[in-house]
């Protein structure tokens, strides 16, 4: 197979490339799949530096998200979930490749009508935004959301599922590009949080200004949307893409009686693996109604795993919106 692998940590996604190794070997529990598509994060930005907090041995291949079709079942199981031709999307350690073993519960179908780029970055950011919205912060009809950064992945898969919900959406971005792209998927409100002053210009947007009901924040802005969160609201911390992990006002936490609420959905599958399956039947079924899409980038085509360092580092340099996709050929070899 291609792949991209690690034997040192490299300085940045530039440094990558491509080698010809042996086909993965798949354990008894587990299946080999040949991918054809493999979605880009931010993680992996930070592992090919050495840099996460999850780190395999070296050397290993990077990439963990995907999207293809199953070439192998494992043989521990009688009646296993996919059989072999079957189209799946994914996540599981060596993404960046043409082909992948993984576990079951790390696989799932790709729904009826999309194609392995819309799938392939599926796994992480639809299921993490649905559950802080859903789960963890009891989204409701009527409530307004303030959605940041939400021309990014998580961001877009917030938004939408907020509307699903029906909810009002304000959304911020950091660009013109970025806010026509969260008006396109369905932001009722888009604000560039770069100027001064947005805050205010949040709770203007909102019934006689009492400020939003939920903010969904991905990035590290507690203390500012703390101005522009009503009484009683909720703020889900996603993330801090920003760099920065804030220390909080907890005073004005206090007095305005707002909940604040962490997301790390890596843990669900361990901590509470029923949610896990209530998370995506809920995906499923917003996707079977048409109301999530696709959220992959569309303004540049990556082909081929030689392109997967140019897709990583304009996701770095936040060049990108939705999810950065590489589609793999399988090469002439292939009977896929």
């Amino acid at each position: 197979m291609r792949a991209i692998q690690v034997k040192e940590y490299v300085k940045g996604p530039e440094d990558l490339t491509v080698t010809t190794l042996p086909d993965p070997t798949p354990s008894q529990d587990t299946y080999l799949i040949a991918i054809h598509a493999a979605a880009t994060n931010f993680f992996d930005l930070l592992q090919i530096r050495g840099k996460y907090q999850h780190q395999p041995p070296l050397p290993w291949i990077s990439g963990a998200e995907f999207s293809g079709v199953v070439l192998s079942t494992p043989s521990s199981k009688t009646l296993p979930k996919f059989k072999k031709g079957d189209r799946v999307f994914g996540s599981s350690q060596g993404g960046y490749a043409t082909q992948v073993c993984a576990r079951e519960e790390s696989l799932m179908p790709v729904p009826p009508g999309w194609g392995f780029l819309e799938a392939a970055g599926l796994m992480v950011t639809a299921p993490t935004s649905y559950a802080a919205l859903v789960n963890r912060a009891n989204i409701q009809k009527r409530d307004h959301v303030l959605v940041h950064a939400a021309a990014g992945g998580v961001g877009l898969a917030a938004v939408q599922i907020a509307k699903a919900f029906g909810a009002t959406v304000i959304a911020t971005a950091g660009s013109s590009r970025k806010l026509e792209v969260v008006r396109r998927f369905g932001a009722d409100h888009a604000i560039d949080y770069n100027k001064e002053g947005w805050a205010e210009e949040v709770k203007k947007l909102t019934p006689k200004g009492k400020g939003v009901d939920i903010v969904f924040d991905p990035v590290g802005m507690v203390n500012t949307s703390l101005k522009c969160t009503a009484w009683g609201g909720r703020i889900v911390i996603i993330g801090f893409t920003s760099g920065n992990i804030e220390k909080v006002a907890m005073n004005k936490v206090l007095l305005k009686n707002i909940s604040l609420v962490g997301l790390h959905w890596g843990t669900y599958s361990k901590e509470q693996p029923e949610t896990v399956a209530e998370v995506w039947k809920g995906l499923f079924q917003l996707m079977k109604e048409g109301t999530f899409k696709a959220t992959v980038y569309t303004d540049r085509e990556f082909l081929g795993l030689e392109q997967v360092g140019a897709a990583l580092g304009m996701l770095g340099r936040r060049e990108t919106w939705g999810k950065v996709v590489v589609s793999v050929p399988q090469g002439t070899g292939s009977k896929l």
